[in-house]
């Protein structure tokens, strides 16, 4: 990489090594899945007790995804010869991109992954030390292997061993470009075996896309695929690669430009920058551009749709509609092939992915998803050829499908017998992953909203406001001194700039003052507020600035607390704010995202001793908030007694508030009242109440007062691992409105932005 960087590529540099750098070095590590806290558990995880283990595997080598991890357990494996967009970096160099992989697997489809980076070139030695990975892996993921060792190395690897091996470099981007390419024909009403296919590049990449595609219809005679010597024509060059060579063509071609004269398809895996508007122009009428070079594509979007308006246009990068992100196959088709065992992945189980993806876009949306993705326009068509990488709903339809192909393509060594109850399964894990905030910064996007920082001086506002502005999250509107803000700017290396990135509201100087002042003293005249008084407590409290911004509109949301106490913040938002109509009790609620469980808990800093009548209406909108995070709300209100086994006071208020929450809120499941493991445990519950009226594990936790939900939540994000953590979360403001807390970090000011953006489009759109 260049050492001369720009600011903004400087800042995201520092940015991506500190987060690689802390609170722990790399982004993976290994975790024990099972106890080891007493001599037994030592006897059993290790001698004599593991002896059972091996001589099962030994008799049934079968078994060892019964007994070990290797059926959850995918290598990804490079020797760096083709990293990113960095090149030939080596194999130490390219483990933090392995890392990253890592993370996708485990986050999107609970695939554990060990990274290997092999120190090896030559292609046969490297087949052989892949090979004799086979006992310890149950899948292996090529990663980022120059063309063309790769086609040669997999294809070995896949004829040899009997675990999936899939190189995602190919494989992956030819599924999703090859899924943008069946719903792009469908759309222009063009055929795919009668299309005219024009290619820039003609490595793994390239040439993957190609084979799909001609597995899909497109006619071979129809492909003309340019390298960086030109068009692939018969004669060119006897020593022609044999991947490139299946796509020669006879034909007089020997530049882009001529290839693209009347294409009605281009597809590109090269380099910026190569396809000019002129090109774009000469193609045929309502052409598909697949323009998949990254960071920079061969022609921007904007460049494309002013040469023709009437283009369909996909891209690699997420700033785009239409992003081919290999994470919306890899996970899953992984995924589908561990879970049957196959020891293959065939075309078949390929093309199962592709028409899950395609048809994923078309589908009708879901009330979950609608909810999940509110003020985003999730509908088939020029912009929306294939699914956002962060829908929920890809594991649900690809895994099944690829378990099926896998099975009807005779690979599968465990076929799964019930698909419901499959797909079941896959949704339970769905609503346990590290990504639950993705539909919340969907709607956000979709719908970005003026918030105002009420602590616009600190650091970690400042800090927060630019990966806001990066993530196209809101319009930030910034409280505080406008020498301090940029003095603290400048000591970050931050790139923000008053006055086009953000607004400022100097509490010193606002023309908007005496509108302030006055509307707030009307609004505390009865409480003793003199002018004077009202004067000065606006140039002393941001907070009732900010507030005062909302309330009058001058800003759509709002975000307090970093600084001194909850309920003095609180104070201000209930008397210039004020609870929505119909809502008599304003609460709170966290957020935790732990390793096995996503709760959510409340009510953490307002209501002391809340009644029944109280707790009812704090699980409804509780309930209602739950939903934005694209989650189907799981009700348990807990106590120290279950189910009528204490009849003390508090007990009667939990059991009294379950039932006036099933009066309110018919339709979400819900249970109480129940002691905290039998809330995440289905097999403890039932044992106590069979026909229980809650299924699987609850995620929203009603706790019958302020201690006992603020020590719980506490708890567990001390406990709990590095799990994401979000809030508090002001529950029934008429305004989005989040007070936060002095020991909130960076990534949950975004992510209590982010949210209360959600909050406006969904308050919008009712």
């Amino acid at each position: 990489m260049s050492q001369t960087l720009s600011p903004a590529e400087q800042a995201l540099r520092d940015a991506a090594l500190e987060y690689h750098r802390t609170p722990t070095r790399g982004k993976i590590a290994v975790t024990p899945t099972k106890p080891l806290s007493n001599q037994r558990d030592l006897s059993l995880a290790y001698s004599p007790g593991v002896a059972y283990a091996c001589l099962a595997i030994e008799q049934d080598p079968h078994l060892a995804a019964e007994y070990t991890s290797r059926g959850n357990l995918v290598g990804v494996i490079t020797n760096g010869t083709a990293v990113l967009g960095l090149g030939d970096i080596g194999p130490l160099a390219g483990k933090p991109v392995m890392e990253g992989k890592g993370c996708l697997f485990k986050k999107f489809a609970g695939v554990d992954v060990f990274d290997i980076e092999l120190a090896e070139r030559d292609p046969d030695k490297l087949i052989e030390i892949i090979a004799a990975l086979e006992p310890t892996l149950g899948g292996i993921n090529l990663e980022d292997i120059k063309a063309p060792e790769c086609f040669y190395i997999e294809r070995v690897l896949s004829e040899r061993l009997n675990i999936p091996v899939f190189h995602d470099d190919q494989h992956g981007t030819a599924i999703i470009s090859s899924a943008a390419l069946l719903n792009g024909l469908e759309l222009v009403g063009k055929r795919i075996e009668d299309v005219r296919l024009a290619v820039s590049g003609a490595g793994a990449a390239a040439i993957a896309c190609l084979d799909v595609m001609v597995g899909l219809g497109v006619r071979r005679e129809n492909i003309f695929v340019c390298d960086s010597k030109g068009v692939i024509f018969e004669g060119r060059d006897a020593k022609l690669d044999p991947s490139k060579a299946r796509y020669c063509q006879k034909t007089d071609a020997r530049t882009l430009a001529d290839v693209m004269r009347g294409a009605d398809v281009f597809l590109g895996c090269s380099a910026p920058g190569v396809v000019s508007a002129e090109m774009v122009k000469s193609m045929a009428d309502r052409p598909i551009i697949l323009a998949l070079a990254n960071p920079e594509p061969e022609i921007r979007p904007e460049l494309a749709k002013e040469a023709r308006p009437d283009c369909i246009m996909a891209t690699g990068r997420s700033d785009y509609p239409n992003q081919v992100n290999n994470v919306l196959c890899f996970p899953y088709i992984f995924r589908g092939a561990l879970d049957c065992g196959a020891t293959k992945i065939t075309e078949a189980m390929k093309l199962a992915c592709v028409r899950e993806i395609a048809a994923l876009a078309k589908a009708e949306t879901s009330d979950e998803v609608a909810a999940a993705y509110a003020g985003k326009e999730l509908r088939f068509g020029p912009d929306y050829l294939i699914p956002t990488p962060f829908d929920a709903r890809l594991i649900l339809r690809i895994a099944p499908a690829v378990a099926k192909a896998a099975e009807e393509s005779g690979v599968a060594t465990r076929p799964i017998r019930d698909m419901d109850a499959y797909r079941e399964s896959l949704g339970r894990f769905v609503y346990q992953t590290g990504m639950f905030m993705r539909p919340v910064f969907a709607a956000a996007k979709a719908q970005p909203a003026r918030v105002v920082y009420a602590e616009g001086e600190d650091e970690r506002v400042l800090r927060a406001v630019q990966v806001v502005l990066d993530e196209g999250l809101a319009r930030p509107i910034l409280v505080g001194r406008p020498a301090v803000i940029q003095s603290r700017i400048d000591k970050a290396g931050l790139r923000l700039k008053a006055g086009e990135d953000f607004e400022v509201v100097d509490p010193d100087n606002d023309a908007r003052y005496r509108d302030y002042w006055e509307d707030y003293r009307r609004v505390m005249g009865r409480e003793g507020v003199s002018p004077e008084a009202a004067k000065t407590a606006l140039r002393r409290s941001r907070t009732l600035i900010s507030s005062m911004m909302v309330r009058r509109g001058d800003a759509d949301a709002m975000l307090c607390g970093l600084v001194g106490k909850y309920d003095q913040h609180f104070e201000h938002v209930r008397t210039l704010i004020g609870a929505a109509p119909g809502v008599r009790t304003m609460a709170t609620m966290n957020a935790l995202m732990l390793e096995k469980h996503t709760l959510f808990i409340t009510d953490t800093f307002i209501n002391e001793e809340p009644s029944a009548e109280e707790l009812a209406e704090i699980a409804r909108m509780a309930a209602e908030e739950v939903r934005r995070f694209g989650l189907p709300p799981k009700v348990a209100f807990v106590s120290h007694s279950m189910f009528g086994s204490s009849n003390r006071p508090s007990a009667r208020r939990m059991r009294a508030a379950r039932d006036l929450f099933v009066q309110l809120a018919p339709d979400v499941e819900c249970d109480g009242e129940m002691h905290g493991d039998a809330a995440l445990s289905e097999e403890i519950r039932l044992k106590i109440l069979p026909d229980s009226t809650l299924q699987g594990a609850a995620n929203l936790l009603v706790l019958p007062n302020i201690d006992a939900a603020n020590i719980l939540f506490n708890v567990l994000k001390m406990t709990g691992g590095q799990g994401v953590t979000v809030g508090p979360i002001l529950l029934g403001a008429a305004r989005p409105v989040h007070i936060l807390t002095p020991s909130a970090t960076m990534r949950r000011v975004v992510n209590m932005t982010a949210l209360a953006v959600a909050d406006t489009a969904a308050a919008r759109g009712a």
